[in-house]
């Protein structure tokens, strides 16, 4: 199976996955694919709570649709036209460890190292292991050659020649002492912040609360901090952000929303809150679900330098400033391909093993 063929494959499961977006679930014709899958995906998106509270409906299809939009024969020729692909290579073993916060948060290292002609070994966590099984029956089902390149477990990896691990800050350790004798890529814990100038619309505050509230502020790329100019006024952004008061219908989030109110209460912390959201001045990185920290600033480029001096902590930074270095607001859950996590090319790392 040539570059070609596996390019084509995942742009036939992209037009498959558009049928199956946060507008409608709609089956398109009556293809082969669709009489084999349709069916099978729509049963898994509906069930998919069952199994992970946080995995509601909306926020898969929402998963679903950002990956549909990704691979396209454009997005994919594109980020792939910088590199190098020997035709002579010898295809090799590659372990990912996948994390399980949010639905398909595996599915970019399982697309690299197929695209890169390697045969992937998925460990997947037990909070996201239903979708991509489904999606590796789909390419073997468009082409056979798939089938030996995918193999998933739950025991002990072995066999394998490199390793790509995302998890927690201490399960990072644990993948060092354990895989550091292979090439590897081991993730960890990272965050995601905003700066504000102040100058903002409701339009690009709304925009701002996508991604906050998506996906219930789980993943990396989720924006849990903002910066605000000294003297900022809270009202514009939480008269924003009132658009996304329905999500303290969902239980989980209520839970997490009671829970860490009574902690900051009990503790005498300052919050300013909406019954849906708090916001406490903290210094840190990371906040708890329903809680969103901020932090003054003085300088706009004091604290951009600041912010490139923590950069092993950040994901990704977000402002309405027209500068390439900050996604846009309501954009920073929907990366390109060519968008690393924690900014470590995949592709190269796997073009090089």
């Amino acid at each position: 199976m040539n570059l070609e063929q596996r390019i084509d494959a995942f742009v036939k499961l992209g037009d498959f996955l558009k049928q199956f977006s946060t507008a409608k679930i709609e089956k398109r014709d009556t293809s082969k694919f669709n009489t084999l899958f349709f069916e099978a995906f729509e049963m898994q998106i509906n069930r998919a709570h069952e199994f992970n509270g946080w995995f509601n409906k909306t926020n898969v299809l929402n998963a679903f649709e950002s990956w549909s939009d990704a691979l396209t024969t454009e997005n994919l020729k594109k980020w792939i036209s910088k590199y190098n692909f020997d035709k002579n290579y010898k295809p090799k073993t590659v372990a990912i460890i996948m994390a399980g916060n949010i639905p398909l948060v595996g599915f970019h290292d399982f697309l690299s190292v197929l695209i890169s002609g390697h045969n992937v070994l998925a460990k997947q966590s037990s909070n996201d292991k239903h979708f991509l099984p489904l999606i590796a029956k789909f390419l073997e089902s468009y082409n056979k050659e798939f089938k030996n390149k995918i193999t998933f477990t739950e025991g002990n990896l072995t066999n394998f020649d490199a390793v790509i691990a995302t998890g927690s800050n201490n399960t990072a350790r644990y993948f060092e002492h354990y895989f550091g004798k292979y090439p590897n890529i081991i993730r960890n814990n990272r965050n995601s912040v905003a700066i504000l100038t102040g100058n903002e619309t409701q339009e690009t505050l709304e925009n701002l609360g996508k991604d906050i509230f998506q996906y219930f502020g789980l993943g990396c790329r989720s924006i849990s901090k903002i910066y605000v100019p000294k003297n900022y006024n809270f009202e514009s952004l939480f008269k924003a952000l009132y658009k996304y008061k329905d999500i303290i219908n969902y239980k989980k989030y209520e839970n997490n929303y009671d829970y860490n109110k009574a902690v900051y209460l009990m503790s005498l912390f300052k919050l300013q809150e909406n019954g849906f959201l708090m916001l406490k001045e903290d210094k840190n990185f990371a906040s708890p679900i329903a809680t969103l920290f901020y932090e003054y600033y003085d300088s706009f480029d004091e604290l951009t330098e600041k912010l490139s001096l923590e950069k092993e902590k950040i994901q990704c930074v977000a402002c309405d400033k027209n500068d390439e270095k900050f996604v846009k607001f309501g954009q920073t859950q929907y990366p390109k391909l060519w968008d690393y996590a924690d900014g470590i090319d995949t592709l190269n790392f796997l073009l090089n093993i």
